[in-house]
C-alpha cells in the first residue's frame, strides 16, 4: 500500500525511551535489595560475554537524576523502565523494602516534574532468587499469588501517577531461553518444562490483569512481546506453510493468549502429539479469556525467514553473542520450519536483520488480528560505537535505522494501525545481557566497558 499523503503521529503519541532495571541500575545489594536470579547466573563461569554482571551497570539508581535531565534535554516524552522485584520484596514476598518502593517513588516523581511520561515494566526477567530456590519460580504454581501480590503494592503504590503498565516483558524470550535453550536463568533445556512455565506465566499475567482493573482502573496495561514477523523464503508451498507454522509457534501461540485467551488450536494438536503439551487446571482458561489487554505491547529488531524442516532436521542452533558477524547458526523446530538468511536484508554484528519493513508488516498484523492498539515498547539498533579523538561518537548507522523504522511506523499508522508511542532501545548504553557492555544501543554513551568501570561520564 502506497500513500500519497502520510497521516501526522497523533499529538499524545508517547516519544520515548526504555531501558531494565537489572541491566542499568546497579546498587544489586543496596538499600535492602535482595540478589535476582540475574544477580547469581551472571556470576557462574561461562554464561556472559567475558563475565559481565551488573554489580553496578551504568550506575542509575545513584545517577537517575542527572539521566532524567538528559532525557528532559532530549526531548523525550516517555520513559519506560522496569521495577526491580528484589527490590521492593528482598525474597519475593513476606516484609515490603520501603527503600526500594521510595526509590521508584523519586524516580517518578523526577519524571514528572519533566513533563516525561513514566511507563512501568512490573516483570523484566529478575525472579528474586528465593522464590527460585523455594520452588523453581515459574515452573510453579505458587509465583501466581506471589507475582500478584507484588504488582499489587505497585500499583496501590504508583497507580495515581503512571498511567501505562507493562505486566511482562518479552514472556517468550524469558521463557524461551530460560528453560528450552538453556542459556538465561535458570539454564534449563527442557521443552515440555518450557511449555508448562509458560502457561504458569500467562495465569499469572492474566490475574495481575484482573487486579489492575481494580486497583487503576483509569490505568492502560498489557504485557509486551518480543515480535519477529516471518517470512517464507520463497514461494515453494512447502516454504509457505513453513511460515504458516513458525506465525502460530513463534508469534500466534504467545499473542493469541494475551489478546483471546486461548492457545492456537493447530499448535496446540502439534504439542499433544509430541506430549509437550501444558497442565490445565480448572479456571485456567476463563481466567485467560476475561484477562484482557487494553493494547499489545511490541519489541521489535527484526524478521525472520524460514523454510521448510524435516522430522530429523535441525533444532537448536548458536546465538551470537560477541559480535563476530556470521557466527550465529541456523536453528529450527523439526517438522515446523527451520530459519534460513534472508537475501534481501543487511544484518547487525550481531546477525540480526535489519528489517524496518518488517516492523510496519508486524504491525499491520496484529491491528488485522487482534483489533488492538500498538505501544512498540522497544526498537533499537545494538552496535559497537567508539569515542572519536574529539570526543564525539559518530553513530550515524544507528540515526539511520531508527529513522527508517520511524518511517515505517508512520506508514503503518497511515495504513490505518492505532499506534500509541515509539520507545527505543535504549536510553543510555547498559549492560546488553549475554553480550555484555560492547553491544551498545544508547541514545547516552556510557564510558565503561566489561574491565573497567571508569568514571561512568555520560
Amino acid at each position: 500500500m502506497e500513500h500519497q499523503k502520510r497521516t501526522s503521529f497523533p499529538n499524545h503519541f508517547l516519544w520515548g525511551s526504555a531501558s531494565a532495571a537489572y541491566q542499568v541500575e546497579g546498587a544489586w545489594n543496596k538499600a535492602g535489595k535482595g540478589p535476582s536470579v540475574w544477580d547469581i547466573f551472571t556470576k557462574k563461569e561461562g554464561m556472559t560475554y567475558k563475565g559481565t554482571n551488573g554489580d553496578v551497570a551504568v550506575d542509575h539508581y545513584h545517577r537517575y537524576r542527572e539521566d532524567v535531565a538528559l532525557m528532559a534535554e532530549m526531548g523525550l516524552k516517555a520513559y519506560r523502565f522496569s521495577i526491580a522485584w528484589s527490590r521492593i520484596y528482598p525474597i519475593g514476598k513476606g516484609k515490603v523494602n520501603e527503600q526500594g518502593l521510595q526509590f521508584y517513588d523519586d524516580l517518578i516523581n523526577e519524571l514528572l516534574s519533566y513533563d516525561i511520561e513514566p511507563i512501568i515494566t512490573v516483570y523484566h526477567w529478575d525472579v528474586p532468587q528465593a522464590l527460585m530456590d523455594e520452588y523453581g519460580a515459574w515452573e510453579s504454581r505458587k509465583i501466581i499469588d506471589d507475582f500478584t501480590k507484588y504488582c499489587i503494592t505497585l500499583f496501590k503504590r504508583y497507580g495515581d501517577r503512571v498511567t501505562y503498565w507493562v505486566t511482562m516483558n518479552e514472556q517468550n524470550v524469558f521463557i524461551g531461553l530460560g528453560y528450552q535453550a538453556g542459556i538465561h536463568p535458570p539454564g534449563v533445556k527442557d521443552t515440555k518444562r518450557m511449555y508448562q512455565a509458560n502457561h504458569i506465566a500467562n495465569v499469572a499475567n492474566a490475574k495481575v490483569i484482573q487486579a489492575f482493573r481494580n486497583y487503576v482502573p483509569a490505568g492502560k496495561v498489557e504485557p509486551s512481546f518480543a515480535y519477529m514477523p516471518g517470512y517464507p523464503l520463497d514461494s515453494k508451498p512447502d516454504n509457505v506453510l513453513a511460515f504458516e507454522n513458525v506465525e502460530e509457534q513463534r508469534n500466534y501461540w504467545w499473542m493469541d493468549i494475551y489478546a483471546f485467551g486461548q492457545y492456537p488450536q493447530i499448535m496446540w494438536n502439534f504439542l499433544e502429539a509430541h506430549s509437550l503439551a501444558p497442565v490445565v487446571e480448572p479456571g485456567d482458561m476463563e481466567l485467560l479469556k476475561e484477562a484482557k489487554p487494553d493494547f499489545m505491547g511490541v519489541n521489535y529488531y527484526r524478521s525472520g525467514t524460514v523454510e521448510s524442516n524435516p522430522l530429523d532436521g535441525i533444532s537448536m542452533g548458536t546465538m551470537n553473542t560477541t559480535g563476530k558477524k556470521g557466527t550465529s547458526s541456523e536453528s529450527g523446530v523439526p517438522g515446523l520450519f527451520k530459519t534460513v538468511k534472508n537475501p534481501f536484508l543487511e544484518v547487525t554484528n550481531w546477525d540480526w536483520e535489519i528489517d524496518p519493513i518488517g516492523l510496519r508488516i508486524g504491525l499491520r498484523r496484529i491491528a488485522n488480528r487482534y483489533g488492538l492498539p500498538v505501544l512498540i515498547t522497544e526498537n533499537g539498533l545494538g552496535e559497537f560505537d567508539e569515542v572519536e579523538a574529539n570526543g564525539f561518537i559518530n553513530d550515524d548507522y544507528r540515526i539511520a535505522y531508527i529513522k527508517a523504522h520511524i518511517e515505517q511506523v508512520q506508514q503503518a499508522i497511515s495504513d490505518g494501525v492505532e499506534v500509541l508511542g515509539y520507545c527505543t532501545w535504549s536510553f543510555t548504553d547498559l549492560l546488553s545481557w549475554l553480550n555484555g557492555y560492547q553491544k551498545r544501543y544508547g541514545f547516552v554513551y556510557v564510558d565503561r566497558n566489561e574491565w573497567n568501570e571508569r568514571d561512568l561520564r555520560k
